[in-house]
């Protein structure tokens, strides 16, 4: 291809009950660094300082990771009224830099959760997409997408739990879960 060739980006969605799709995700984040693409990632319902991804994502210039949330769980069906102007500063972000073009791909990692907890609104997420550059990827993760959302997306990959630990009642694993 030649230097001024546009290439088509898609949006992938990655999705269902079982582990790996922030996995996924920061997977190909790394495989798009090691191609000196820039890669904007924003973690939604996540502000725990402590997911391993944060120091690893760290060592690549390439690699821009911003939290939004609190360091704990949201309950669905009673979000605070913190967790939604937190998913707002999320998904205000990803407008801009998905709308501007700043990144290569976006990765709005939990996006989908946030949709069905309803701190975000599907409209909003639609727009965004719908105004996003040809050469802008953009990746949205977690369980329970819309189907409008399913609908919209290029590349749909659902990872299904077969046996997970959690079912023996082991708790998540520094450097495996988190």
């Amino acid at each position: 291809m030649g230097k001024n060739t546009v290439v088509r980006r898609f949006v992938q969605v990655y999705m269902g009950d079982g582990k790996g799709k922030t996995t996924a995700a920061l997977g190909l984040a790394i495989r798009a660094a090691g191609w000196n693409m820039k890669v904007g990632i924003i973690q939604f319902m996540k502000g725990w300082p402590q997911y391993g991804e944060l120091a690893s994502l760290a060592r690549f210039p390439e690699i821009q990771l911003v939290q939004t949330g609190r360091p704990d769980f949201v309950k669905k069906g009673s979000p605070l009224q913190f967790d939604i102007e937190e998913a707002q500063r999320g998904l205000e972000l990803a407008k801009k830099w998905i709308e501007k073009g700043l990144f290569d791909i976006v990765i709005l990692d939990e996006i989908n959760v946030a949709l069905d907890y309803e701190l975000v609104e599907l409209d909003q997420v639609i727009d965004i997409l719908k105004k996003r550059p040809p050469f802008v990827e953009v990746v949205l993760t977690g369980r329970n997408p819309p189907v409008a959302l399913l609908e919209y997306a290029d590349l749909i990959t659902e990872m299904k739990e077969i046996r997970h630990p959690f079912q023996k009642g082991i708790t998540g694993r520094r450097g495996i879960e988190y």
